[in-house]
């Protein structure tokens, strides 16, 4: 699959309205194998790459499902059910949750080994650690990952070693069939983690949340069917606005999630963003990028996805601007395709040095994963000259009619 986009200088200028959340979206559509009933999401990013690769999965599973503008109704085709997903087309990261819901709800599931985004070793230890925990057998086989357990899941305590947002995810899933209650130690609490809680609450799970302590789950027999709401996608509003200071714009965000984006935008703030507040809107006006200096961090901190945004934020700011992603230490590896615009950076430890204030010029790059895709697109639109982005195919799977909204603010030259 390769797409290639070609991107020229332009200011955002006008309204956009932030599309549900990708990370969410995701999360519900591996929930709603839980259940035999309909599951009705709205306010749901129909049109992500991502999201229409886990559709297809769903149906190879027996669901069926239709999709209405920004509305999925998923029901149960009883006849095709099935444990096994047998996939040969591109993987996502999520089969390990698919695999979780399988297990928990069938007693077995097989699911081919998990793809998506390379952020240094992500592995997926932490999903066998759980499975196993709560009885199961996890193994290898031909290219799949498979689990089984005799009768259901057992309720356990399960401690993570790093707050994990997909093991957090796991756990709440295969818990809440799971046989008596579980207690899940140092989970990683965020916006979509919260999004799966109400949802799954709505369907009749019992959790309780704890903070960043713990979470537990007393498992019930079965989940009803649900009608839920997605919540907005905070990396998309971040984007919008970012992109609004480092193209010079004037753009009113719809839909913005306020309350998941609370520490990045002290950050901007102090770091020359002007904005100001609608009623269910961030409108940023005027401001100029001055350098920023973060470390990502657990929710609420600033997100690992990020950082390819605040890198674009510094580099069209005067001075050094300093980037520490402990979480996936590997992550810097867009900052070399940046380089071939103009950007000036070195990797000091675990820190990317970024020294702004350098005009970029269009290049050819490359769009390593989604975050950097669209870090990519940013810049182009900061550049004098054209930027080609090869592998932009990427950027298609966490942002939504992508075309349709920049040329909603004023650039044709997508």
């Amino acid at each position: 699959m390769n797409k290639t986009i070609t991107v020229k200088k332009g200011t955002l200028n006008g309204k956009v309205k932030v599309s549900g959340a990708k990370n969410s979206s995701l999360r519900l559509l591996a929930a709603s194998l839980l259940t035999d009933d309909t599951v009705e999401l709205n306010n749901f990013p129909n049109g992500l790459l991502d999201v229409k690769v886990h559709l297809e999965m769903l149906e190879v599973l027996g669901k069926k499902y239709t999709t209405i503008e920004d509305v999925v109704i998923i029901t149960e085709d009883r006849q095709k059910v099935s444990n096994t997903l047998f996939w040969e087309e591109r993987s996502i990261r999520n089969t390990l949750l698919i695999l979780g819901a399988l297990t928990t709800r069938f007693g077995e599931g097989r699911v081919p080994l998990p793809g998506g985004c390379k952020l240094g070793e992500r592995k997926y230890d932490l999903h066998v650690m759980l499975l196993e925990k709560l009885g199961a057998k996890v193994w290898e086989e031909d290219d799949y990952l498979c689990a089984k357990v005799n009768g259901r899941l057992k309720g356990s305590e399960i401690t993570l070693p790093i707050r994990s947002t997909g093991a957090t995810e796991n756990t709440i899933l295969t818990a809440s069939l799971a046989e008596g209650k579980t207690t899940l130690w140092n989970p990683h609490i965020r916006p979509e983690i919260m999004d799966l809680i109400a949802m799954l609450t709505k369907m009749g799970a019992k959790i309780e949340v704890f903070g960043q302590k713990c979470i537990k789950i007393e498992g019930v027999e079965k989940l009803s069917g649900v009608k839920h709401a997605v919540i907005p996608d905070n990396m998309e509003a971040l984007t919008w606005a970012i992109g609004a200071v480092v193209t010079g714009g004037d753009v009113e965000i719809q839909n913005f999630p306020f309350e998941h984006l609370e520490v990045p935008l002290v950050f901007l703030r102090e770091s020359g963003m002007k904005f100001y507040r609608g009623e269910n809107s961030l409108i940023v006006r005027g401001g100029k990028a001055y350098p920023v200096e973060i470390s990502t961090g657990p929710y609420p901190g600033i997100n690992s996805d990020m950082q390819p945004l605040f890198a674009v934020y510094g580099a069209m700011s005067r001075g050094e601007s300093k980037i520490v992603d402990l979480r996936f230490p590997g992550r810097y590896g867009y900052a070399e395709e940046l380089t071939k615009m103009g950007m000036k950076y070195q990797v000091e430890g675990d820190m990317l040095v970024i020294e702004g204030g350098s005009p970029l010029k269009g290049a050819a790059v490359t769009a390593l994963d989604l975050r950097a895709g669209i870090a990519l697109l940013l810049a182009g639109l900061t550049a004098e000259g054209e930027t080609t982005i090869q592998n932009a195919w990427q950027i298609e799977r966490g942002y939504e009619n992508l075309e349709g909204k920049l040329n909603a603010l004023g650039i044709k030259n997508y």
